[in-house]
């Protein structure tokens, strides 16, 4: 089994550390500079930071708490939110991110995968989707629809077909996020997890419900993901990343940093 990544998500809402479930009623918990450091510290493979009202506000991402939190951490670091052009994306790989994650853009301007994979690498660009359970139709035929601007705005896109087309586009990763599952810590989405891993050959980190290890150890395994983003198990200091992949490990599961 090659080695899976465990990957704490940092949303930010002015400036702030917040959570919420089912992209509703997100409450403030904390700072995002003081997480990341504390998360880096504990072993996570990597960083994600979204601004997820800077596409439905049509503002830039806050590239100070980018920058700031890029000083803290020696890993790689994700970053999305309102980035729209080839300019936001160089701003923040400046500002000294690895990655750019593009979302609401991507759907609006598919060209900006494109672009951006041929000035930065594939390697760079992650496609962000998130993803409502739907009846199956024409339009939607796996019965996942991709919604953008926050959760806000439905997009009658299938979220199969556009998982296959940001890959041809030319994608390097998808964080594949469940509306449905986020926040509730009840388990990640294993259905549309293996739906979408197993019908593109780029990475897919899976997002949205984790609540246990074990939760981890399904989605790795049966959901077939390459990654698993966290966040309320950590934020609320329910768990450690240590402590996570030490139960991984128990079952099996490698992770790249478990000592």
């Amino acid at each position: 089994m090659l080695s899976k990544r465990i990957i704490p998500c940092l949303d930010v809402r002015d400036g702030k550390l917040t959570k919420g479930i089912k992209f509703q009623g997100n409450v403030d918990i904390g700072d995002p500079v003081e997480a990341a450091r504390e998360y880096y510290e504990q072993g996570a493979d990597e960083i994600v930071f979204y601004d997820i009202t800077a596409s439905s506000d049509g503002r830039n991402i806050m590239i100070d708490v980018v920058r700031r939190v890029a000083e803290t951490i020696f890993i790689p670091f994700s970053v999305g939110g309102g980035i729209r052009t080839l300019e936001d994306m160089r701003e923040v790989i400046l500002a000294g991110a690895e990655k750019v994650s593009v979302n609401s853009a991507a759907v609006e301007n598919p060209s900006i995968i494109t672009e951006g994979a041929r000035a930065f690498g594939s390697q760079c660009i992650v496609l962000g989707m998130d993803v409502k359970r739907v009846e199956p139709s024409v339009t939607t035929p796996s019965g996942y629809e991709i919604v953008i601007h926050g959760g806000r705005r439905y997009t009658g896109i299938d979220a199969l077909w556009w998982a296959r087309e940001a890959e041809r586009l030319g994608a390097g990763e998808i964080c594949l996020n469940s509306i449905d599952a986020d926040g509730t810590q009840d388990g990640y989405e294993l259905t549309l997890t293996e739906l979408i891993s197993t019908h593109v050959g780029i990475p897919v980190i899976a997002s949205g419900g984790a609540g246990t290890p074990q939760h981890l150890a399904d989605v790795l395994t049966a959901g077939k993901a390459d990654a698993a983003l966290i966040a309320s198990m950590v934020h609320y200091r329910t768990y450690t990343i240590d402590g996570i992949k030490a139960f991984l490990s128990g079952r099996g599961v490698k992770t790249r940093r478990y000592w």
